[in-house]
This record gives structure tokens, C-alpha cells and sequence, in this order.
């Protein structure tokens, strides 16, 4: 058996959908303009930068969640399907993972973005397994807070690992594996694979791949 890992924002979509939730939120009057557009793009921006602090951030992205209803949040994430991510997903996404999965491949979305965001997402691509930050709740509710290890930079092979664990898996379980990723927050797990693939890359992993030999690929 084979592993295939995807990561999500600016990869299988041509955009980010962390940063289109909070401007979508923002367009919903959900969350004050003034207060958080140019703050949603500060993140952004330390984001590509890779100098991001994901606990800061999270603390931005996750404290919406807490301040409405999880029938609301519910309401406004199909509507943010429909408006923000079917008209960005890759052109070339759903080529991509059907190959891998006609494979027999095992594939996985490994994302930073929190799975309530996430989860749809993963399903329009036709990919049942997610590993996301996952955002704590209470009584099926959002608390605002962070539930274990964000899926980030290293955290990502955390979550991976972890996740293999518990289902009764290990990187020795398969012959090969992929990720395919845009950004160099992703190195340390393109690191671990057998196939690192640079998807429409940015700048610092466009010549990190190019330095290693890693396929550059467009998926748009």
C-alpha cells in the first residue's frame, strides 16, 4: 500500500479558506470589519512569510466559533461553500486524487485550516480521511479554544503520526508516499515522504525543490 497526503489551502484550492472564512465572516457582518480585515490579512501575510505564530493566530481564527451557535456556524459554512470554495478548487485537484485512489493509494487532506472549515471541503474532493486543527467544543459547542496539537509545521507530522496509530499503521506500513504541497510551512513533512511535490509553490519551496530535484507541478 501506498500514501497519498494532500495538503488543502493554495494546493487542492486556489486560495486559502482560513482567510476566506474570516473575510467571508466579515462580509456576514459576524465579525466587525474595522476591527478584523487588515488583522486577517496580517496573518496572512506571516503565513506565506513563514513566520506565523499558529497559537495567536488560532486564538483569532477559533474565537468567532465560541460567539455563535453551531446551527448558524452551520448555516453560513454552506452558504461559504457554495459563494467561496467550489468556484477555487483546483482544476486539477480531482484529476490528481483519483489517480491516487484508483491506485489503491491511501489518501489523506493534511491541513493547518480547523476541520470545521475543512470537513466539507474534504468531501466535495471526494476524500474521507482529515486531518485537521481541530477546534474544541462542549456540548457541541465551540469553546474559542484549540483541541490538542495544531496541524502545523512539525505539528503536522504529529497529527500524522498519531493518526497512523490509531489505525494500527506506520511509515513502514507503506511502499511509498506523496504529499503535495504549496508552501514551505509544509518542509518538514515533505521532508518525510518518498515523493515530495511542489504544487504551485511559493517562492521559498519553488527553489528549495528545484535545489532537491522535487517535481514542480500546477494543479491550476
Amino acid at each position: 500500500m501506498n500514501l497519498a497526503l494532500f495538503d488543502l489551502d493554495n494546493t487542492l484550492i486556489a486560495g486559502d479558506s482560513d482567510f476566506e472564512w474570516a473575510q467571508f465572516l466579515i462580509e456576514q457582518k459576524a465579525l466587525d470589519r474595522e476591527l478584523h480585515e487588515a488583522r486577517n490579512l496580517e496573518f496572512y501575510e506571516q503565513y506565506k512569510a513563514g513566520t506565523l505564530d499558529i497559537h495567536e493566530f488560532l486564538d483569532f481564527q477559533l474565537k468567532p466559533l465560541a460567539r455563535h451557535s453551531r446551527t448558524q456556524l452551520e448555516v453560513w459554512r454552506s452558504e461559504f461553500m457554495c459563494q467561496k470554495i467550489m468556484p477555487i478548487i483546483a482544476p486539477g485537484a480531482k484529476e490528481l486524487v483519483e489517480k491516487h485512489m484508483l491506485d489503491g493509494d491511501l489518501c489523506i487532506i493534511i491541513t493547518a485550516t480547523n476541520s470545521f472549515v475543512t470537513t466539507p471541503i474534504a468531501q466535495a474532493l471526494g476524500i474521507s480521511n482529515l486531518i485537521a486543527t481541530e477546534p474544541e467544543e462542549k456540548e457541541g459547542e465551540f469553546t474559542g479554544q484549540v483541541k490538542g496539537t495544531p496541524c502545523f509545521r512539525e505539528g503536522k507530522i504529529e497529527r500524522l503520526e498519531n493518526w497512523l496509530d490509531v489505525n494500527n499503521l506506520t511509515w513502514m506500513s507503506f511502499l511509498q508516499s506523496w504529499f503535495y504541497s504549496d508552501s514551505l510551512n509544509d518542509l518538514p513533512l515533505l521532508g518525510k515522504v518518498t515523493h515530495p511535490v511542489a504544487v504551485d509553490p511559493d517562492s521559498t519551496l519553488k527553489a528549495h525543490a528545484e535545489e532537491n530535484d522535487w517535481p514542480i507541478i500546477s494543479l491550476r
